[in-house]
């Protein structure tokens, strides 16, 4: 009997070995057409956790493009996690030279809607990763991922450690958003945060998790100027909203005149859940009234983790322009709330839709609410009814006709930045 156990133990390990042989063996080259195809083969001194990986290198092409591909068997909605490393050398755009495909078929081996491009992990690690959870269609039977390096003459790249693996589907990511439409009118710096607290207080007994108010709260209203209004950050209006945050439990963003000795910027600020300074914002497109007034222009589009996904913020003018929520985007950002004064819709609309990213928009003088990834408006606060509140889940996939997932197409086929730079 131990002997019978024992032949199948050692049976069932000759077949994982057999297995895990046969899926390292079974990776095929290919390329659109032969005269762009890059280096390629299997690396055996460059391992990832002792494993031979894949290599790829530009040849002395910039047009150089080709790929490993292999695939599997899958069921149909089953929830699987694709996941891929890579280390990269002399490669000048990782993000849009190095990428995985996937690609579903149905039992006719026929595409199954668009391909999906997996995640690269934002980390600063020798060995970066490629992953993304996916539930496959209803009529799915294989799935073919392809490594992919293209258009970086000096570069090279070593895939290793790729799987896929059932996984269980990935939860809910639900967050209550609020933005504020009000306009204090002859008051001062301090009745101004008052009057807005009454408006924070109704978005907090809604549930909200963030809140944004809109550009300049301690100016409008007041007949003041910069340098009046002006103070430091952290200072005595991001303790007023530290202390509303602590009680609700919520963030707030909120936008102020920052003075740091002798410079001034247009501020935002964001304030935790414990009523902490978590970051702030120093607006960098600055329209020609505020560089008359003295107020000079940030350098940063800084993104910040909350407790329910990563966001951004922008300041009015910025949304005039497509380089700032790009930025904030690209750096991960999954929200991004604008404190603004007034401006063009469209163009908010637009930053949503081309960056695939939630818009919250707080103003004065525009539409206030919360654009989503198609530019839709999802609720908006009026004189009427100032508070816009409205619970999205951060999980949820936007699939576009003929785009598939928008966004993380978004990084892959953007123009290089040395297109932008001539």
């Amino acid at each position: 009997m131990r002997f019978l156990k024992l032949w199948f133990i050692m049976l069932y390990i000759l077949l994982f070995l057999s297995i895990k042989l046969y899926a390292q063996l079974d990776w095929t080259f290919d390329c659109p057409r032969s005269e762009i195809s890059p280096s390629h083969w299997v690396e055996k001194n460059i391992l990832f956790e002792g494993g031979k990986t894949l290599a790829l290198a530009g040849d002395n092409k910039e047009y150089a493009h080709g790929w490993w591909r292999t695939s599997v068997a899958v069921k149909p909605e089953t929830s699987y996690e694709f996941r891929t490393h890579f280390m990269a050398k002399n490669v000048e755009e990782p993000n849009r030279s190095i990428l995985a495909r996937l690609i579903w078929l149905n039992r006719e081996g026929e595409k199954i809607d668009q391909a999906e491009y997996p995640r690269t992990l934002d980390d600063p690690l020798e060995w970066r990763v490629i992953r993304q959870i996916y539930k496959s269609p209803p009529t799915a039977t294989r799935a073919t991922f392809e490594l992919v390096y293209r258009w970086d003459a000096d570069g090279v790249v070593y895939f290793g450690g790729t799987s896929f693996e059932e996984k269980a589907a990935l939860p809910t990511r639900q967050v209550k958003i609020a933005a504020i439409h009000f306009r204090p009118h002859n008051s001062t710096p301090a009745e101004n945060l008052v009057l807005f607290q009454k408006y924070v207080d109704d978005a907090a007994e809604a549930g909200a998790d963030i809140v944004c108010l809109p550009e300049g709260i301690t100016i409008v209203g007041t007949g003041k100027s910069y340098l009046e209004v002006s103070e430091p950050v952290p200072g005595p209006t991001t303790r007023f909203l530290g202390q509303l945050a602590k009680e609700h439990n919520m963030y707030i963003v909120a936008g102020l005149y920052e003075k740091d000795g002798p410079v001034l910027y247009n501020t935002a600020v964001l304030l935790d859940r414990t009523g902490e300074l978590l970051g702030s914002y120093r607006k960098v497109c600055l329209p020609r009234e505020e560089i008359e007034g003295g107020i000079t222009p940030g350098k940063e589009f800084p993104v910040f983790d909350t407790d329910f996904g990563r966001i951004g913020m922008m300041i009015c003018w910025d949304v005039a322009f497509p380089e700032p929520a790009r930025a904030l985007a690209l750096k991960g950002a999954e929200v991004i709330f604008m404190p603004i004064w007034g401006g063009n819709v469209r163009l908010a609309q637009a930053r949503a839709i081309e960056n695939q990213i939630y818009l919250v928009s707080s103003t004065y003088d525009m539409k206030t609410g919360i654009f989503d990834r198609e530019g839709e408006l999802l609720a908006e606060g009026t004189n009427a009814d100032p508070v816009a509140l409205v619970e999205i889940d951060l999980n949820e996939r936007t699939l576009w006709p003929w785009l598939g997932d928008y966004r993380n197409r978004i990084p892959r086929e953007m123009p290089p930045r040395i297109s932008l730079e001539r």
